[in-house]
């Protein structure tokens, strides 16, 4: 366990439902993993989980500079230079614009935003000595249209831009930088509450989903592995959109304008009667794509 690891994983908000997922999945022979989070508590318990891997865990403030830098010391005497940052760390308050305070914005802000930017500060020269590099930043479709928590939103769409230039910019000397697009993700504990209050929430969210269900922390934790290993080494200066189709089209919407009720995944039962209540005909299928054709042409 004391020897040099192939790889060096650090990992912000490692004790949250994605981060737990994260750690687990970079859990693996050859890899160090230092794990980052405000909670020591849950910090500690996910640190005895994973007795098979070299662990650092820290519960730093990841927006002190000086606490950055430190921690980057540390792991660079300890094992060498960070092979792979996933910014994962960000939360965001459930309140209007209005009512959110300076002091809240820069709060959520220096999370989303600023951390992230610390922590690559901190990992670049690392990266550029070795000649290589991967930093994933967590992104979220609230980069792209309006669902709310707007200081959260906001500083996810500045990931974004800090994606692009770290990837431009230091991509000559061998570094990568991707952000996922993240729709809804169950995560355990978080949602807790609000299903309490709220039993139908996972069914009201479900159905503005294409792919007929909210995503999962191993949903994130698969993607960002894929993202960090060699088989992506030519994906950079990208976001990857992992939200089930949300930011594809709204079939809501598709379906108020066509005059149609929306389209629900089928149960696997009813798959086959289905499949023979609906033969597949040519001269059928042509006939079915006129009238739409001419459907659409009344409502333009």
């Amino acid at each position: 366990m004391s020897q040099t690891p192939d790889r060096v994983v650090l990992i912000t908000g490692a004790a949250g439902g994605i981060g737990r997922a994260l750690a687990r999945r970079f859990a693996e022979p050859g890899t160090a993993l230092v794990l980052i989070d405000r909670d020591s508590d849950r910090l500690e318990v996910l640190r005895g989980e994973l007795d098979d891997v070299p662990v650092i865990a820290d519960a730093l403030d990841i927006t002190d500079e000086e606490a950055v830098e430190d921690l980057v010391t540390r792991v660079e005497n300890r094992w060498g230079a960070v092979g792979v940052l996933i910014n994962n760390a960000a939360y965001a308050y459930d309140e209007d614009l209005l009512d959110t305070t300076p002091q809240r914005w820069d709060e959520q802000v220096a999370v989303a935003l600023r951390a992230p930017y610390l922590c690559s500060r901190a990992v670049l020269p690392g990266m550029q000595r070795t000649g290589t590099g991967v930093i994933v930043n967590m992104a979220s479709v609230n980069a792209r249209q309006y669902f709310g928590n707007e200081a959260y939103s906001a500083a996810k769409a500045g990931i974004e831009s800090l994606t692009r230039s770290i990837a431009v910019r230091y991509g000559p000397d061998g570094v990568r930088s991707v952000a996922l697009g993240i729709g809804t993700v169950l995560t355990p504990g978080a949602w807790d509450s609000r299903i309490e209050r709220d039993p139908d929430i996972v069914e009201r969210l479900t159905r503005w989903y294409p792919a007929g269900r909210l995503g999962s922390p191993d949903d994130i934790a698969e993607l960002s592995h894929f993202v960090a290993s060699d088989a992506a080494s030519w994906i950079t200066g990208t976001t990857i959109m992992i939200d089930g189709g949300l930011t594809a089209g709204n079939s809501q919407l598709a379906a108020d304008v066509l005059g149609r009720s929306p389209r629900r995944p089928l149960a696997a039962d009813d798959v086959a009667d289905h499949r023979e209540r609906t033969p597949i005909d040519a001269d059928g299928a042509s006939e079915v794509r006129r009238d739409r054709e001419a459907d659409i042409g009344e409502i333009r």
